[in-house]
């Protein structure tokens, strides 16, 4: 049996035990930055099993950055002497802080959290005794409040989700995978068929009409001007411009009615 030189290097646990004292001792950064590149590995394993469980707008750097905290303040609050292994007491730290930093993020606050968990126990115990879904009039009896009380609990029980706008609208990882701002509907946009439909049916309703007419009835309904803006715009009296417009009308009356005789022939 060999006997260990007193020169060989000393093993790994005892490097870091070594760090330890040393830096319980002095509390020095060097040190301490030490301590925190050996359990950054234990940082991501955490926040790497906690992002399994959570929303893909949660980035896993977010979740390693409020670890990294909570492994700062274990190191700070670690004791040597009570005889319990560093890795054991960070992970809570490290857990902890990630998870706290999560609900300080989380919008929906915790009252409806609980107004919808109250709705889902009871729903769930109508479930089993009727043997189907249950009604807004059963779930608000279960509950012991009106109807009208039952829509405003769950209207507020309502949570929405939060959805990054620059995920993958599909599962799709290739980089021809489309992004959720690309596929969101702006309301706000003119949809080409709608206005290509409404230049055929102004060109169809102005194509037998004067060009004075076509100016009014252009004016009127697609500029929204009144009777008198457009005889100011056209040299004319308000009075006048209310005549063709009515004569405008009887054309077009005269029109739509040999089209519905023309479609029931």
């Amino acid at each position: 049996m060999t006997r260990e030189s007193p020169t060989s290097p000393p093993s790994p646990a005892t490097e870091i035990d070594e760090v330890w004292r040393e830096y319980k001792r002095t509390r020095t950064r060097t040190l301490r930055n030490k301590l925190i590149e050996r359990y950054l590995p234990l940082v991501r394993y955490i926040s790497e099993r906690l992002l399994m469980s959570l929303p893909k707008s949660i980035e896993l750097e977010d979740l390693q950055s409020a670890g990294v905290f909570g492994l700062m303040d274990a190191i700070d609050g670690f004791d040597l002497d009570r005889g319990v292994k560093f890795k054991t007491y960070c992970t809570t730290r490290i857990r902890g802080s990630i998870l706290d930093e999560l609900r300080s993020q989380d919008w929906v606050p915790r009252l409806v959290r609980l107004k919808a968990h109250q709705i889902a126990k009871a729903e769930q115990q109508l479930e089993v005794e009727l043997g189907r879904s249950p009604t807004a009039f059963e779930m608000a009896r279960k509950l012991g409040i009106t109807l009208d009380q039952y829509g405003e609990l769950r209207e507020a029980s309502s949570a929405r989700t939060i959805y990054s706008l620059s995920e993958n609208w599909d599962e799709n990882p290739d980089d021809d995978s489309l992004a959720r701002i690309e596929v969101i509907e702006d309301r706000n946009s003119v949809d080409p068929a709608e206005c290509l439909s409404q230049k055929d049916v102004l060109h169809a309703i102005t194509r037998t009409l004067s060009r004075k007419e076509k100016l009014i009835v252009i004016m009127y309904y697609y500029e929204g001007l009144t009777m008198r803006e457009i005889g100011d715009i056209l040299s004319l009296t308000e009075s006048r411009v209310c005549q063709i417009h009515s004569n405008v009308m009887s054309k077009l009356k005269v029109q739509l009615e040999k089209v519905r005789l023309r479609l029931l022939a």
